[in-house]
Order: C-alpha cells, then structure tokens, then sequence
C-alpha cells in the first residue's frame, strides 16, 4: 500500500506527468457536464415512461456507452458510439479493401489517413443513428409527431443537437489522447460508466439497511462473486503465451546483425470487449426496431413477433441467453481472425530471419501459429462468454421454468428453497453493472495505470508495483 500512495505522489511531482493527468480529469468534467444539458424540445416525464420498456435494447445498449446520457437524451446522447462503430467498420474493411490494407501499413501517414476516413463516417452513422433516435422519440410521443405542430422542427432539431454532440465527444477523446493520459475514447466510456457506480452502491446498502439475514447473505455473495469475477478478468487481460522466436546472423553492409532469441506474446484474449459488443448489438436490435416501428395490428405475422420479442426473447430467457453465448463465441473467432493474420506475421518473421525452433519458416509456421491461435481463442472465448454471462445471471436472473422437460420441476425446487428463489428474477438491481462493464473498466483502468507506471519509471521513479515488478496493461 505505501508503494502505490507513494506511486501516486510521484505522478504529481512530475511537471508533464501531472499537466497531463489534470488536463485529462478537466476533459473528463468537460464530458459530465454535458449529460445535464437536455436536447430541445424533449418531454422528461414521457421518457422516462418510456425509458421503462427499452432499457434491454439497444438503446439500452447505447445509454450504457453513453454513461446515462441518452437515458435523458442530452447533447451528448449517442455518446461515442458512432465512433467505435466507425473505427471497427474501418479495421474489418482492410481484409477486403486493397487500399486500406496499402494504407494500413504505411505507417504514421496512412493512420493519418485512415483516421480521416473514421471521422468522415462517424457523422454519417451520427446522422443515420440520430435519425433513428429522432423517429423512437416522436413515435412514443416524447416529442411533437410529423403532422403535429413542431413535428418537422423537433426531428430536425434533434438530429442536429444529436449529431453535433457526437463530434464534440470524439473531438474531447481525441485531446485526451493526444495531450492527456491514456486512450481518450475508452476513458469517456469509462468514466460514464463508473458514473453509475454510486447509484448502484446505494442500492445495495439500501438492501442492507433492511436487517433481513438472507437479503444481507445475498448481498454479499453479489459482492464477492463480483470481486472474484474482477480479479479473474485482471488475471485474463493480463495471461500471455509467450512464443520463442529467434533471429538469424545476417550480413547488413559490413555489419554483422542477429543472432538474438526473444519471444512474441500472445494475449489469451485477443478480441477484447468487441465480441460481446458485437453479439450484444446484434440481439438488442430485433428489440430497438420493434420499438420504433410499433405493429398497428397485433394479431397479424408482424404484430406476433412483436409480441414474441417484447414478451419472451430478452435478458433471463434460456433462449435468449443460448443465443447471445454462442454469438459471443462466434464473433470471437471471427473478430481474432482478422486482427492476426497468421499467414502475415509468418511471412514477415521470415523476410527478417526469424524463426521459431523446430519450426520450417513459412507455411509451416503459419500453421503452428493458427494451431496455437485456435487453441488461445476458445479459451478466450470460453472466458468472454462467461464474464458476460455469469453478472447478468445475478442482476437478471435465469427463466428456468422455460427450460425443456425439466423446466417446471427446477422452477417448483429454486422458487421453495430459502436462498435460491431469486433465481428466476435475479438479484432486482436497477442498475446496469454487467460483464460489458466488467470488461471495459477493468481493461481500462489497466491499460491506463501501466502508461502511468511507464511514465514514472522512464523518469526513473518507482512505479505501483515498485522496483520489483511491471504492470502491464491490455496492450502490452
């Protein structure tokens, strides 16, 4: 404890150091502030009726990137988000683009370039996302309708606010970055996110105050699965397979180089929080449509399915959750598939005489590579899909009852059994805290500490961990 205060000191006397973490906290309060401007024309008591039947969907989604603001649709509602769709559309776009691979690996140039091109089609999908926000809030009545008086204004408005804010957001992220500490994009998230945190704090100490003994036992098995679930993703983040690789003696002019044995680290998870962002998006949007686009007629094919995803198909639903683990897994392979390229790093190991012992350079490598890859993945995988799952289960619960043959039996047993008959309905949580979170605050926070640490020890002072360890962050 005394090295990390003494750590946290050492930020402070270091003039760059602390302009750069105050300038940083200033962007931060700057990103705060805007989540207590609302849009114009927007009825607050309406949303927050509203807000009652979405927060599952992918708006639901939208306010957790957010950090609460578009739960009341302020300036900054959309909040990142068109930009982390924008950069991931743009990175899976260089397997099939020629030119954005060319690009790619131009170096500082053509990220330039590519950064250019992000921010070109960030205000086309605000423009597009706004849109779509504008319709939901006129079709649930918060705002004057088309046809109504204001109706054509209010749209207008409200793509113009909405829009606008997204490029200040993006604009605040990329100074953070540049001037401030750490990845700008992911602290605005963080930041909104950790927002919640009192809310949920209070809470649970509300259940507390209660003096029920097994709402207070329930409250602190949530406390210490979720302390255990921090300490198992801190574990993961920071796993590598460590691949030895070495490097032949080659003739450069009269030089002779070469000759070092080193390794190339291998994260156990690769993908990140992107697969569960991507499996989360795609299972809200079903929801997010209905919503926007109500059936008129309930009894025809269009008004059923309606029914079937407002009613049945959501958070707790066996289904529902059968579906969202396998698409996490999936877009795992997927996402990791495109982010290394084993044919790639083999052949540039070989153009610069490396090699991996009792490994032939060149396809044999790249075998091995995906042979290791594959294995890496499934754990990863593995791990995504429980970090995800394992929070919502105890803040939404699991519908056993729906499960086949064994269904009403499991239901009849946890509903009669002191302790296990929040099962079905979860811990009753308002709070959205859930694997997602998890993942990006603690991946985050890592991330950011070890540019602090490196920092402090180029300035040839102790970082956290001291003179006898290195954090390490996600992307190390």
């Amino acid at each position: 404890m005394e090295k990390f205060l003494a750590a946290v000191r050492n930020m402070f006397q270091v003039p760059d150091l602390r302009r750069r973490i105050l300038f940083t906290l200033g962007i931060l309060a700057i990103y705060r502030l805007g989540a207590h401007v609302s849009a114009p024309g927007i009825n607050t008591e309406r949303l927050k009726q509203v807000w009652g039947n979405v927060s599952g969907t992918l708006l639901g989604v939208l306010d957790l990137f957010s950090g609460g603001n578009f739960r009341v649709i302020s300036v900054f509602a959309l909040g990142v988000t068109p930009y982390i769709t924008s950069s991931i559309i743009l990175q899976l776009m260089t397997v099939v683009s020629p030119q954005l691979k060319k690009l790619q690996e131009e170096g500082e140039m053509g990220r330039q370039k590519i950064n250019q091109w992000t921010r070109y089609l960030t205000v086309g999908l605000a423009c597009l996302q706004t849109s779509f926000v504008a319709h939901w809030l006129q079709v649930n009545q918060v705002g004057p309708r088309f046809g109504e008086p204001g109706g054509l204004g209010f749209f207008l408005t409200t793509v113009l606010t909405l829009t606008t804010g997204t490029i200040f957001v993006m604009w605040l992220g990329e100074q953070i970055t540049e001037r401030g500490v750490g990845n700008g994009i992911s602290l605005l998230i963080f930041a909104g996110i950790v927002i919640g945190l009192p809310r949920g704090v209070t809470q649970v100490m509300d259940r507390v105050a209660k003096r029920d003994v097994l709402t207070t036992l329930g409250v602190v098995a949530m406390v210490l699965a979720l302390v255990a679930i921090i300490a198992f993703i801190v574990f993961v983040e920071a796993a590598r397979r460590k691949i030895p690789v070495s490097y032949a003696k080659r003739h450069v002019g009269r030089q002779l180089v070469g000759g070092q044995q080193t390794t190339m680290p291998l994260k156990l998870n690769m993908g990140g929080v992107i697969p569960v962002i991507f499996a989360s998006s795609v299972l809200s949007m079903p929801q997010s449509l209905f919503s926007a686009f109500p059936p008129p007629n309930p009894n025809n094919w269009y008004g059923k399915t309606f029914t079937f995803f407002s009613q049945v198909f959501h958070a707790g639903d066996p289904y529902y959750e059968l579906i969202f683990l396998t698409l996490i897994v999936f877009f795992t392979f997927f996402y990791v598939s495109i982010v290394f390229n084993v044919e790639e790093v083999s052949d540039n190991l070989r153009k610069h005489g490396g090699f991996m012992p009792g490994i032939r350079p060149g396809r044999a490598t790249a075998e091995y590579l995906n042979t290791i890859l594959t294995r890496l993945t499934t754990v990863g995988a593995i791990y995504l899909a429980m970090v995800a799952f394992f929070p919502q289960f105890m803040l939404s619960g699991f519908k056993v009852a729906q499960l086949p043959l064994i269904g009403t039996w499991l239901d009849a047993f946890v509903s009669t059994t002191p302790g296990l008959s929040w099962i079905p309905t979860g811990m009753g949580y308002n709070f959205y805290f859930g694997g997602t979170s998890l993942l990006i605050l603690v991946g985050v926070a890592m991330d950011t500490v070890a540019q602090i640490e490196a920092q402090l020890v180029m300035r040839n002072y102790e970082g956290f961990l001291g003179s006898g360890g290195r954090l390490r962050g996600r992307r190390a």
